[in-house]
């Protein structure tokens, strides 16, 4: 047990959780953050757990597609001109990350993460007394022909291999019995009933957050700067000042690799900006979570609400949002879900913190036994949160992980 404070930097779902699974070992923890609570990434999700998503973006073949996807500023997969030039050295690590071995390492990874991590959720609900957020409605993911359908099928025999349950639908009137009210013009479905959401992904992280307060712990707004190696001990310096300690936990988010440049690890972390609309309660009678993988955007039931966002911009994180990009999510989703309603939406721009091989980063770092780092989880924060909390937990403890934590390193770049 550490009688020193553990300093865990970011208030979103994966710093928050970590705060909150180091203080059940016994610990004391204090998490800094320069927004405050679930102010980023954690706010505007999707709120899936998406524990079913073991492939990575960086699969074989990735790059004949990308470049007609880049070529549309409002496409799927998009890189703004202004800058295309400082993401290239992250694109090449991506491409090298898409060869069939890298690929298939990288699902076995995953699919061991997301093992751990649908385990540790289920501690962290039953923890925390958080059932009454969680919606068990399953996934569907549509497809508007035959032969898209026929290419989907290897992604989802992957997700049999590694023991993900579904049904796969062929005809539209099997899909309305799950989900009625789409357009006819899908005509098939992969459907994952094990998946589940959560209501709202910011109360979610709130809740934690009072649960970890409520026994104890801090959280403090400041806005950490740099972090220093000084022997064995670590100095955290903010705008306000500096604090020495013998144990941090970077969780960051998007913002984390520049904490980590600052002791001399430099981590290829780029930023996908995702874009969505939530429509409030009234707007469409969704009954499990959808996702169009031709199109890029998923609809989700966020307090009886619906959200509608997605899509992947590498953008960094001074560019200004380009909320086009979420009109054409929304018109998109009203041709799909002919009786949506489309008034009374908030627009909502948020950044994924990405590594080329869609693998976070969980570990110690090179500089110092005491600096930990965890992040870039890309799409999968939320998913992945309870389970990187027990891993970085074991680390801490000087206990062995429940998982091979090698392929996770931040040294494997």
């Amino acid at each position: 047990m550490t009688q020193e404070p553990v300093i865990v930097i970011g208030a979103g779902v994966i710093g928050i959780s970590i705060a909150l699974e180091l203080q059940r070992k016994g610990n004391s923890v204090r998490v800094l953050d320069r927004k405050g609570v679930a102010a980023e990434a954690s706010a505007g999700n999707a709120g899936a757990f998406a524990f079913a998503e073991i492939e990575p973006l960086a699969k074989p073949g990735i790059m004949r597609r990308a470049p007609k996807w880049l070529l549309d500023p409002l496409g799927p997969l998009s890189i703004p001109p202004a800058y295309a030039l400082k993401i290239a050295p992250w694109m090449l690590r991506f491409w090298q990350a898409s060869s069939l071995d890298r690929y298939e390492q990288s699902v076995g990874n995953q699919a061991a993460l997301m093992e751990h991590s649908r385990a540790a959720l289920d501690r962290q609900i039953a923890y925390v007394d958080g059932e009454a957020m969680m919606q068990r409605d399953g996934q569907m993911q549509l497809y508007e022909s035959d032969a898209e359908f026929r290419d989907s099928l290897p992604s989802w025999e992957l997700r049999r291999r590694n023991g993900v349950a579904f049904d796969l639908l062929e005809s539209p009137e099997a899909i309305a019995e799950i989900q009625p009210g789409l357009s006819p013009r899908f005509t098939h479905a992969g459907y994952t009933p094990g998946w589940m959401n959560t209501t709202d992904p910011k109360r979610w992280v709130q809740h934690l957050a009072q649960v970890f307060e409520g026994l104890g712990g801090t959280i403090e707004r400041q806005d950490v700067r740099a972090l220093e190696v000084t022997g064995e001990r670590l100095r955290v310096v903010s705008r306000d000042g500096s604090t020495e300690c013998s144990q941090v936990i970077v969780a960051a988010g998007a913002w984390s690799h520049q904490l980590a440049t600052t002791v001399g690890d430099n981590i290829p972390l780029e930023t996908e900006r995702g874009y969505n609309t939530t429509l409030p309660e009234g707007a469409f009678d969704l009954r499990t979570h959808l996702t169009f993988p031709a199109h890029g955007f998923v609809a989700s039931r966020i307090n009886g609400g619906v959200r509608i966002g997605g899509a992947v911009e590498l953008g960094g994180l001074k560019l200004p949002p380009n909320y086009k990009r979420a009109d054409v999510l929304l018109q998109m989703a009203s041709q799909f879900l002919p009786g949506l309603n489309t008034d009374g939406g908030t627009q909502w721009m948020g950044f994924r913190p990405s590594l080329p091989d869609s693998l976070p980063v969980i570990g110690r770092s090179s500089k110092s036994a005491g600096l930990v780092y965890a992040f870039g989880h890309g799409h999968l924060g939320l998913t992945q949160s309870a389970g990187t909390a027990e891993l970085i937990s074991a680390i801490v403890e000087g206990q062995t992980p429940a998982i091979p934590l090698d392929p996770f390193s931040a040294n494997r770049f």
